[in-house]
């Protein structure tokens, strides 16, 4: 097991994740962070030789390919940082006997019925995103290395594009909004991600714990529409008395916003397994949204209509 102040290799650190994994993590643990500038995902060899350079207790990867329109236009490369580095990863950590933590979506699944997803169930990914994401999975699991997978969803941060800044931005320039009602799910933000999964590491870095490898489902409490979503930003960014025009917000289907990328209208996640093994507690999504939103600034640069 690994000792209780780890030696921790932090992908991906300047994205909304990996930005507040710096945040919870920094205090406890050695990290060595890299971004898309350090550590390039599309460089098998380079991911390798940083790995074994720095010989990690944990590994954690919050670096994906997060576009998911445009991942339609260019599947090979979201496949490479998806579904292939991944795996080397997790070769890699296998070899030196360290733990790897990787993040994945709710997108794997097809959004069919209303009953919230469970680890178990069958992934049928509906996008290149999702079938990039869930080869991703395939190829850790193929391996030897001991492994958490947290699937998320609807995730927000203070950094990088979101939904959340996008309706921020888009409020303060239009009165009357037309936002998606009929997809489902919980909007998380990458600060209870961080948190949970510092929790997580404690436990593994514990020698008298049995490390329990395998697929867990990590999200905000409850669920919502992207039009609920919407209106709930609206409503707090006023209370906080941020300067907003909008005065109506429309609920629509998504076939009147069609998309490259289809989306699944059911993402809601069962995170029944992830509370029993490491005994957490989600945190509501309206919750984690009122924390959050006071520290996020937009600019037009940020700004954007992808929703994942």
């Amino acid at each position: 097991m690994p000792p209780s102040r780890a030696r921790v290799l932090l992908s991906g650190a300047n994205g909304q994740v990996g930005s507040a994994l710096l945040h919870s993590l920094s205090e406890k643990n050695e990290i060595f962070a890299f971004d898309r500038t350090t550590l390039d995902l599309t460089n098998r060899e380079q991911i390798r030789q940083c790995i074994r350079e720095i010989k990690p207790d944990i590994i954690i990867n919050a670096a994906a390919y997060t576009a998911v329109d445009q991942a339609e236009k260019e599947p090979d490369l979201a496949f490479v940082i998806n579904g292939i580095a991944p795996g080397i990863f997790a070769k890699e950590a296998a070899l030196i006997g360290a733990v790897l933590i990787h993040y994945s979506t709710d997108y794997i699944f097809d959004g069919s019925g209303v009953q919230p997803w469970r680890e178990e169930d069958k992934a049928a990914p509906l996008n290149i995103y999702g079938k990039s994401k869930l080869a991703g999975e395939q190829a850790i699991k193929a391996t030897e290395a001991a492994h958490i997978i947290l699937r998320t969803s609807w995730v927000y941060g203070e950094r990088g594009n979101n939904f959340v800044k996008t309706i921020l931005q888009l409020a303060a320039e239009k009165e009357a909004l037309n936002i998606i009602d009929d997809q489902i799910g919980a909007p998380t933000s990458a600060k209870f991600i961080a948190d949970t999964t510092a929790q997580i590491l404690n436990q593994i870095t514990d020698s008298s714990i049995v490390l329990k490898s395998g697929t867990y489902h990590l999200c905000c409490n409850g669920e919502t529409s992207w039009h609920g979503f919407a209106s709930e930003i609206v409503r707090l960014a006023k209370q906080n008395n941020t300067s907003l025009v909008v005065k109506e917000i429309h609920p629509i289907p998504s076939n009147a916003y069609p998309t490259p990328a289809e989306r699944p209208k059911n993402s809601r996640m069962n995170c029944t397994r992830l509370n029993k093994v490491f005994g957490l507690q989600q945190e509501s999504w309206q919750a984690a949204l009122e924390n959050t939103l006071p520290l996020i600034t937009i600019s037009s640069a940020e700004a954007t209509t992808t929703s994942k």
